[in-house]
């Protein structure tokens, strides 16, 4: 989520969005030291360094026994400044800054970032999962239940059966997994397309709020967002978790045609038609990957 330091009238911030992160990880931490001098010049950094996708430098630097990897980034901020997370180590730095004020910086506090790395890597060694075998039989997270997979439908049609917890996918036995993949895919879309309508219905009429247009999203990042304008958007995977967190998050972006931040009186809306909302909000935070599958 990003917070907005004061609140201002929805007319200023026409291009505004606000977004709820998908996986907020209570392990990912964030430091920054004091800033270093000024330096006149950045010697050291070579022109062919190898880029990340998002265009940071990605660079190592050995440490005694351990070669460490991390990303670089360069901005207008006043100090140097560690996160890490999944992905692994990030450093952000002021452009003024010399590479090797940064690796001092960063020999300054290995022993912090090595800790957090471990810890990183324990956790996703832990919640390592193998990918849906895609089969008849095989099961997948439906409004937090498991739905099993069944091939060959008598009625020729794909079915849910909610009492068995059973979809029925007409496709053979031998059927190809990429084509099961996409039938049960395509159906858990159709099923967040329908059901996310129906919430955003019902709540936007409990706050007396009109959104302008609404679509799915397939973001890595983010559970769902709120533009100024009236323009919401929600991440399909969410038909994997139960219904309140749903509700949740719908309640969360709707919140936002009234206020677009996250101040106290955000989150009074927000209480205002979701009482429940810090249970569901600490669940969202705080749940394992395990009912997610890697689709």
């Amino acid at each position: 989520m990003q917070k907005s330091p004061t609140p201002q009238p929805a007319a200023a911030l026409d291009n505004r969005q606000l977004d709820l992160p998908l996986f907020a990880e209570p392990g990912s931490t964030s430091s920054s030291p004091s800033p270093s001098a000024p330096s006149a010049s950045t010697q050291g950094e070579q022109p062919a360094v190898p880029l990340a996708p998002d265009g940071s430098k990605l660079r190592s630097l050995t440490i005694g026994s351990r070669t460490l990897h991390y990303a670089l980034k360069r901005s207008a901020r006043r100090s140097i400044g560690f996160a890490i997370d999944s992905t692994g180590l990030t450093i952000t730095a002021p452009r003024w800054v010399t590479l090797a004020d940064i690796e001092t910086a960063i020999t300054e506090k290995q022993r912090w970032i090595f800790a957090k790395l471990i810890e990183w890597q324990t956790r996703v060694e832990q919640r390592a999962l193998p990918k849906v075998d895609w089969k008849d039989g095989a099961q997948v997270p439906y409004l937090g239940q498991p739905v099993r997979v069944k091939l060959g439908s008598p009625q020729g049609t794909l079915a849910f059966s909610a009492q068995d917890c059973a979809l029925q996918v007409p496709l053979p036995l031998q059927a190809d997994p990429q084509q099961i993949k996409d039938r049960v895919q395509g159906w858990l879309q159709g099923e967040a397309k329908r059901l996310f309508g129906e919430r955003l219905a019902i709540y936007a009429e409990k706050l007396g709020v009109n959104y302008r247009a609404y679509a799915l999203s397939s973001a890595a990042t983010r559970w769902g967002s709120c533009s100024s304008d009236g323009k919401i958007r929600l991440n399909w995977r969410l038909i994997h978790f139960p219904l309140s967190i749903i509700d949740y998050v719908v309640a969360h972006e709707l919140a936002h045609l009234r206020e677009m931040n996250h101040s106290p009186r955000f989150w009074q809306t927000v209480e205002s038609i979701f009482p429940e909302f810090r249970e569901a909000r600490q669940t969202l935070k705080s749940h394992p990957p395990e009912l997610l599958p890697t689709l």
